[in-house]
Formats: structure tokens, sequence, C-alpha cells
């Protein structure tokens, strides 16, 4: 199974190819894609990204996970994160949202199992 394209990024709005769902946050993974509801685990912009926010897209047997910290970058990434997606063999790149949603489309292009976290505002 391949990763889906993110097909449009805008303030607020993702779109991924195949699904009818525009997302504010989004988690895609190879074969499918949902919300990114923060809620579930309690996520803020600090400290940031935790461990229990990926879980999901590694059980899907990525090698790697692309995350988007927001059109400005608001969105924190603590080095416990990092470490969890190292621990369990994954690749992990942090990038400001729009460079982050390029370069996970290079890699789903070239075939990588590569997953993601993306805010897209602030």
């Amino acid at each position: 199974m391949s990763s889906p394209e993110i097909a449009s990024l805008s303030w607020g709005q993702m779109k991924v190819k195949g699904c009818s769902t525009t997302y504010k946050d989004c988690k895609v993974w190879p074969g499918g894609s949902r919300t990114w509801d923060w809620r579930e685990t309690g996520t803020n912009h600090s400290p940031g990204v935790q461990p229990a926010d990926l879980e999901e897209v590694v059980k899907k047997g990525v090698k790697t996970v692309v995350i988007g910290r927001g059109m400005s970058e608001a969105l924190q990434v603590p080095p416990s994160t990092v470490d969890y997606l190292k621990k369990n063999g994954i690749d992990v790149l942090v990038l400001q949202t729009e460079k982050a949603v390029a370069e996970y489309n290079a890699l789903a292009a070239q075939g990588v199992k590569v997953g993601g976290v993306f805010h897209s505002t602030c």
C-alpha cells in the first residue's frame, strides 16, 4: 500500500488525494489518513507533538515520519518525540508544514513507506 499524496495545503486546510475530507490538521500513512485531533492526546503548541500523537502512524509500518510544525513553526517537537521514532527504527523529518508536505509527497512518490502528522495553521 502506498502513502497518499497530499493534494493541497493552505492556511487551515489540507486535502489528501482520494479522500473527500478537508482537514485542519491531519495524520497520513500508507493506505490512509484522518483528522489529527490534538484533544485525543492533550497536545498543545508547547511542549508540542507527543509520542502518543505518532503511535497510530508508527503502527502502520512506516519507515519515515514527516512532522509539519505549522506555517509559522509554532508547534514544538520535543527531543523525546524524535527519540521515540528513532528507537523504533524510523527516520524523522521535522519541518515547516509547507516544506514538510513537499518532502512527504516526494518520498511518497518514490514509494517510501512514509507517514506524517501536519499542522496547517500557526
